[in-house]
């Protein structure tokens, strides 16, 4: 099933747009058509006890690994490799996404979002990095519970 699939079965909303590819945000800010929503950076996250956690953020927003990995009381934080990527959630780099968790079948993952979205739409890839889509934050989270999938707003 694809994501748009998923999206229309759940009665949820989305505006769609194609685009080159974008690997970086400073890239989809200069390729990316304009679109309703908050440019979204997505860190796909390991701890040491191999935890796995989707951090969904604004994409100017900074952040502390350290004390990210403190807030949720895990141990430290390092970004998990391009192959555990594509195991666990079924992308490349630059193709990172909360709907990415549609390909984690084990549930191995926790979505980590950013309470800045709360609210508003957010713009993240359909598991590609050559469309974005305009989705609302609540059917964002919706889309995620869908998926049985734990959510942590920070």
């Amino acid at each position: 099933m694809t994501i748009e699939e998923k999206l229309n079965n759940l009665n949820i909303d989305y505006q769609k747009v194609e685009h080159p590819a974008v690997y970086t945000v400073e890239e989809a800010k200069e390729k990316v058509p304009k679109i309703d929503g908050v440019g979204c950076k997505n860190l796909f996250l390991k701890t040491q006890k191999k935890e796995h956690f989707l951090y969904t953020l604004p994409e100017d927003k900074q952040i502390n690994l350290k004390n990210l990995s403190e807030i949720l009381e895990v141990t430290r934080f390092h970004f998990a490799s391009p192959e555990t990527l594509e195991e666990v959630l079924g992308v490349i780099p630059g193709s990172v996404t909360p709907l990415a968790i549609m390909n984690d079948t084990e549930n191995k993952v926790t979505v980590v979002l950013d309470k800045e979205l709360k609210g508003k739409k957010v713009l993240v890839h359909p598991n590609r990095n050559t469309a974005t889509i305009s989705i609302k934050y609540g059917d964002l989270i919706k889309f995620i519970e869908s998926e049985n999938h734990k959510i942590i707003e920070i």
